[in-house]
């Protein structure tokens, strides 16, 4: 019984801290007086986890403002340098790793390109071996300050692999359309980086990861239900359900990329016929192109190619738009706008955000017809309650959303530092932290 109440005594205390943080973060700066209402902790409370956080470094003063005739009141925040996240994007053209501080200031970034080896595991694994310590050594860094290492990377992820041989169990990706077939890459990494033992690893999908930076700092902030469509050389899709602070919020990756569109298709990378992302992906659009005549430069990557697609289409006031091209485009944005009517359909949304690099160079074009689309095949009472809209945070947003992972673990652990994990103890996601706060005795 004893051994009981010290755990829930810990748990309290955690989750005081937990709800401190969160709302400065999210929220701040605030004063102490603001705090309470909001955290529902009382004054006492909140003084105790603010003079803790503040010894430790984790809080610091914002400026004052003025209270209605009172004492000025001080405002507090989240101190940028309280500590250290790594965010890494696999993506399709490269591996990009950025290094932040606790307010996702951007402290260094290197990349890594993919295209003469594509996605050799070891080669990928090395890439980030080498990113990292890229990073920390421009910051001038000291490792131990990590808070933990976020990774998108395309597929599904299974949580529970197999057992290490230090015991643990990490997450296996299995990524059909890059040819990753059950591969152990956490533990892959955790043998490779060079970081201290109990800095934790951190991986999930990187349309997963896109989704919660809109969500947290982008597009989808503020709304109940919003649907993330990652568009690169593949196609993917997250669904964010709940505020960011809601214990009930859930967000699910999809393989939207590998919905049917067109009943005897062309075949997708992923071996089967029709998919969206045989039609919309940055890949399946060059082979297009290239198939319709689209004059490319030699050895034209996915980038250059689109690029040069939609110059054709779009050529300036000079020009003749190209009528293959026209039609190859409008073709695509159907194809996302039936798409984004299923996401409609099934799950929804307030909000539809548009991402991804290639989402970004199709969206200004294309937009219109897409949401013009979207209207024609989704039921008309659930596309009246959504929007389509581009996303707000650039080509490194699944960089930053890779970043919140450790991110939102440290919040929830109320600033604690991670410890080394024991034998089977696997990393978890944010939401899959946030729910563990909210299984324990107390909030």
């Amino acid at each position: 019984m004893a051994e009981r109440n010290r755990r829930t005594v810990r748990d309290l205390r955690r989750g005081n801290r937990a709800r401190v943080l969160q709302r400065l973060y999210f929220d701040g700066p605030l004063s102490r007086q603001e705090l309470g209402p909001v955290t529902g902790l009382s004054s006492g409370s909140i003084s105790n986890v603010v003079a803790e956080l503040s010894a430790e470094g984790l809080l610091e003063e914002a400026g004052v403002v003025d209270s209605d005739g009172g004492r000025p009141r001080t405002l507090l925040r989240v101190a940028p340098d309280g500590g250290l996240l790594v965010g890494i994007d696999i993506g399709e053209t490269r591996v990009r790793v950025e290094l932040f501080d606790l307010s996702l200031t951007e402290l260094a970034r290197t990349e890594r390109l993919l295209a003469q080896h594509g996605y050799d595991v070891e080669r990928i694994v090395a890439h980030v071996r080498t990113g990292v310590a890229d990073v920390l050594r421009d910051a001038g860094a000291d490792p131990r300050r990590l808070l933990g290492i976020g990774i998108g990377v395309p597929g599904i992820i299974e949580r529970d692999g197999p057992e290490g041989p230090d015991g643990t169990r990490g997450a296996v990706v299995h990524g059909q359309t890059i040819g990753w077939r059950a591969v152990p890459f956490e533990q892959l990494l955790r043998e490779a980086v060079d970081v201290p033992p109990e800095v934790p690893l951190f991986i999930d999908n990187g349309a997963k990861t896109l989704g919660q930076a809109e969500m947290w700092f982008g597009g989808g902030r503020g709304a109940g239900a919003a649907a993330i469509a990652l568009i690169g050389s593949g196609v993917g899709a997250c669904v964010d359900h709940g505020d960011i602070l809601d214990e009930d919020r859930t967000s699910l990756a999809l393989e939207w990329g590998h919905t049917t569109v067109q009943l005897r298709g062309r075949r997708c990378r992923c071996g089967s016929i029709g998919c969206l992302e045989a039609y919309a992906g940055a890949e399946a659009l060059r082979e297009r192109w290239r198939e319709a005549g689209g004059p490319l430069p030699e050895g034209a990557d996915d980038e250059t190619a689109l690029a040069a697609l939609l110059a054709a289409a779009y050529p300036g006031r000079r020009g003749t738009p190209d009528p293959v091209a026209l039609a190859l485009l409008d073709e695509t944005a159907e194809c996302l706008g039936a798409a984004l009517a299923d996401l409609v359909n099934l799950f929804l949304p307030e909000r539809i955000l548009i991402g991804g690099w290639a989402g970004l160079l199709l969206g200004p074009r294309l937009l219109p017809e897409i949401r013009r689309y979207a209207n024609e095949y989704a039921l008309s009472h659930a596309a009246a309650r959504t929007t389509i809209e581009m996303g707000r945070l650039g080509p490194d947003a699944v960089t930053v959303g890779a970043a919140t992972l450790p991110l939102a673990d440290f919040l929830t652990r109320g600033g604690s530092r991670p410890e080394a994990g024991g034998p089977g103890t696997p990393p978890r996601t944010a939401f899959e932290a946030v729910r563990e706060r909210h299984r324990t005795p107390v909030n």
